[in-house]
């Protein structure tokens, strides 16, 4: 089977007649009963990218295994932002042995008398080993006093807090990387509107999730002052434009492998 030449463009070039003829590129082609060629051809691209971009990742963990390096790597974001399909996209292919991917659920009775940070310092990395952050220790600058879940001396306590405790991070030889998914208030409501509608999805609904679009101007009033606090030189903020999905996983892929020295180990 190969592409059709009544539905071939004029503006493809050999490049792309290739990439659409091969065995990834003529299942996105026939996906649908309708042949969308821009499409397919967009989501070839997508998938060897990305493929080429998870080599590198595997790469990346075995030389971070072999020198001992830590990695922190944080996913935050509005609701339906992109994050859990990023994070998959990362982990997909290493070795499951030294990564982690952490999503802490409502901290216990014990945990609320704990210092702030304790229950994030329990999770930070072994030497070799990547952890992924679902949401970190920034539900405090943002997700908790937007829904009253913190008190506003909590929440000042934390913001005079954070840059030391991420200085005190980096400092103990550990890299750290912040993405902040961002996405429109109408892709976020089409996104809402999907998962309600999808029966394999629904369970991604909470509460919280409900009263996002009802809140949204509380969400970007206390985002705006997170990254005026926290985006520091010593630990920016890496904003990821996150309406196309599929840049967003590139993008933030690219990033990390830009951003930490790896080299090839045998």
């Amino acid at each position: 089977m190969s592409l059709p030449k009544d539905n071939i463009p004029n503006n493809l070039t050999e490049e792309d007649l290739n990439i659409l003829n091969s065995p990834i590129g003529l299942r996105h082609l026939f996906a649908d009963k309708k042949v969308d060629v821009d499409k397919a051809l967009r989501m070839t691209q997508y998938e060897l990218e990305l493929k080429e971009l998870q080599t590198e990742l595997v790469k990346l963990q075995r030389w971070a295994i072999k020198n001992e390096k830590k990695i922190v790597i944080l996913f935050e974001g509005r609701d339906a932002a992109g994050k859990g399909g990023a994070i998959r996209r990362v982990t997909a292919h290493i070795n499951p042995r030294y990564f982690r991917i952490v999503a802490l659920p409502k901290p216990t009775e014990e945990e609320q008398g704990q210092w702030y940070f304790q229950r994030y310092v329990n999770q930070l990395p072994k030497p070799g080993e990547i952890v992924l952050f679902d949401r970190s220790w920034y539900n405090r600058a943002v997700v908790e006093p937007v829904n009253g879940f913190c008190t506003p001396r909590q929440y000042e306590t934390f913001m005079g807090q954070v840059n030391e405790f991420e200085r005190m991070i980096l400092e103990s030889d550990t890299y750290l990387i912040k993405f902040y998914f961002s996405i429109s208030k109408e892709e976020q409501e089409r996104r809402f509107k999907d998962i309600k509608s999808n029966p394999l999805k629904k369970w991604k609904m909470t509460p919280v999730d409900e009263r996002a679009q009802e809140l949204w101007d509380e969400y970007t009033k206390y985002k705006v002052k997170m990254f005026e606090h926290t985006d520091t030189k010593l630990s920016p903020w890496i904003i990821i434009k996150g309406d196309r999905k599929t840049k967003a996983r590139v993008e933030a892929i690219r990033y990390i492998l830009d951003n930490i020295p790896y080299t090839e180990e045998n």
